[in-house]
C-alpha cells in the first residue's frame, strides 16, 4: 500500500528520477524551491488500481495540497487492496495548464486545477471570477452547495470531464511593487494572470496590462519585474513567498481563488460501482472537513506574512466602493456567458 512520508529537498536530479520511475514501485518524490518537506510516494501493491492525483501547489502550507494528502491516506487506508492514489504536486508531473489534456489522455486520473483553468471546457465557471461578487468564502461554499452550484459540477461532461468536487483556497488579495488603495494606484501596471477571460477583462478595467503565466513562474516574474503585481489567497501568497518580491499586500477580498476537483468522464464511468461509492464518500467527507478548515488556515497565513515585517494594508469603505464600481462592467460583459439566473442564485448566496 502507498504511504505519506516525509523528506528533505532531493535535488534535481532525484527529481528527475521520481518522475520517470512514477508509476513503477520505486519511490516518487517532489521538491519546491523553497525547500519545504515533501510528500513522498511508495509502491502500490500489485493488483490496486493506480489513481495519480497531479497539482501545483506545496503540500504542507496550502488548502490544496493539505486536502490531496488527506484524500490520499483516506483513499489509501480505506479502499486498500481495490484503489491506491499517488499525489504529485508542485507540477510535478503537470501544471494546470496541460492536466486536463493529460487526463483526457487516461495519463493522470485526478487533479483539483482552478476554476479559470476550465475556459476551454466550459464558460459556466467564469462566475467565479466576477470580482467582489461573493461576500466571503462562506457565501461561495453556500453557493456551491445549492443545486445551481452542484449543476457546474457537470457542465463539462460534453467535453469528457466530470466535476466531483469544490476545493476552497480563500479569496484573492492584490499586491504589487507599490501600494494599491484606490483602482487609479493599479492603472499601467502589469499583472499576473490565470488563463482567463474574465480575469484579463478585470485588469484592462482598471487600465493595468494583465498578463497570463503558470502558477509557477509567478515568484520569479514578480522578482525580476517580468510583471509588476499579482492576485492570490493569502496562503499562495505566503506558501509561495511572493510577500517577499512585492511592496506589499491589500486585503481586498475581490474574488475568490477555488479549485474543483475533476476527472475523465470516462474512467470515472468505467469504475465498479462500489470503487466509484466509496471515492465519492470519502472525497466528499475530505471536501468538508478541509473547506471548514479554510478560514483558519487562511488566517494563519496572513498573520505568517505580517510576521514577517511585510506590510498589509486594508481599505477603508470609500476606497472598497471605488472597486466595486470600477469593476462592475466586468460583469455585464460576462453574464450571457453564465447565465442570468446562475449568477442570481450566486448573489443569493450572500444571504445568510
Amino acid at each position: 500500500m502507498r504511504k505519506i512520508l516525509s523528506m528533505p529537498m532531493v535535488g534535481l536530479a532525484a527529481l528527475a528520477l521520481a518522475a520517470c520511475s512514477a508509476s513503477s514501485n520505486e519511490p516518487a518524490a517532489s521538491e519546491t524551491a523553497g525547500g519545504e518537506q515533501l510528500a513522498t510516494n511508495t509502491g502500490c501493491d500489485a493488483g490496486e488500481q493506480v489513481i495519480k492525483f497531479s497539482h501545483v501547489t506545496n503540500t504542507d502550507k496550502h488548502p490544496k495540497g493539505i486536502a490531496a494528502n488527506l484524500l490520499q491516506e483516506r483513499i489509501n487506508t480505506e479502499m486498500n487492496g481495490r484503489m491506491c492514489m499517488e499525489v504529485y504536486p508542485n507540477s510535478m508531473l503537470y501544471d494546470d495548464d496541460k492536466v486536463l489534456e493529460a487526463m483526457l489522455l487516461g495519463d493522470v486520473q485526478m487533479a483539483a486545477p482552478s476554476l479559470s483553468k476550465f475556459e476551454n471546457y466550459t464558460t459556466k465557471l467564469r462566475l467565479f471570477n466576477f470580482p467582489f461578487l461573493f461576500d466571503d468564502i462562506d457565501a461561495v461554499d453556500r453557493f456551491q452547495a445549492s443545486p445551481s452550484g452542484q449543476a457546474l459540477l457537470s457542465s463539462m461532461t460534453g467535453k469528457g470531464l466530470q466535476g466531483l468536487a469544490f476545493w476552497h483556497s480563500g479569496m484573492k488579495q492584490l499586491s504589487a511593487d507599490r501600494p494599491l488603495l484606490v483602482p487609479a494606484d493599479a492603472r499601467g501596471l502589469k499583472f499576473r494572470v490565470e488563463n482567463s477571460d474574465v480575469l484579463v477583462a478585470v485588469f484592462d478595467q482598471l487600465g493595468a496590462n494583465p498578463q497570463k503565466m503558470s502558477f509557477s513562474e509567478v515568484y520569479g516574474a514578480l522578482q525580476t519585474g517580468v510583471v509588476d503585481g499579482q492576485e492570490n489567497s493569502w496562503s499562495n501568497i505566503y506558501g509561495q513567498k511572493f510577500y517577499e518580491v512585492q511592496d506589499g499586500i491589500t486585503n481586498t477580498d475581490h474574488g475568490v481563488l477555488d479549485y474543483m476537483v475533476v476527472t475523465s468522464s470516462r474512467w470515472w464511468d468505467g469504475l465498479k460501482e462500489e470503487d466509484r461509492r466509496d471515492l465519492t464518500r470519502i472525497l466528499s467527507e475530505v471536501t468538508a472537513e478541509r473547506n471548514q478548515a479554510v478560514n483558519q488556515l487562511e488566517q494563519e497565513a496572513r498573520e505568517a506574512i505580517a510576521a514577517t515585517g511585510a506590510e498589509i494594508r486594508e481599505l477603508t469603505p470609500e476606497q472598497r466602493e471605488q472597486w466595486v464600481n470600477a469593476l462592475r462592467p466586468v460583469w455585464q460583459k460576462f453574464t450571457p456567458d453564465v447565465g442570468a439566473e446562475t449568477l442570481k442564485a450566486a448573489q443569493a448566496a450572500n444571504q445568510k
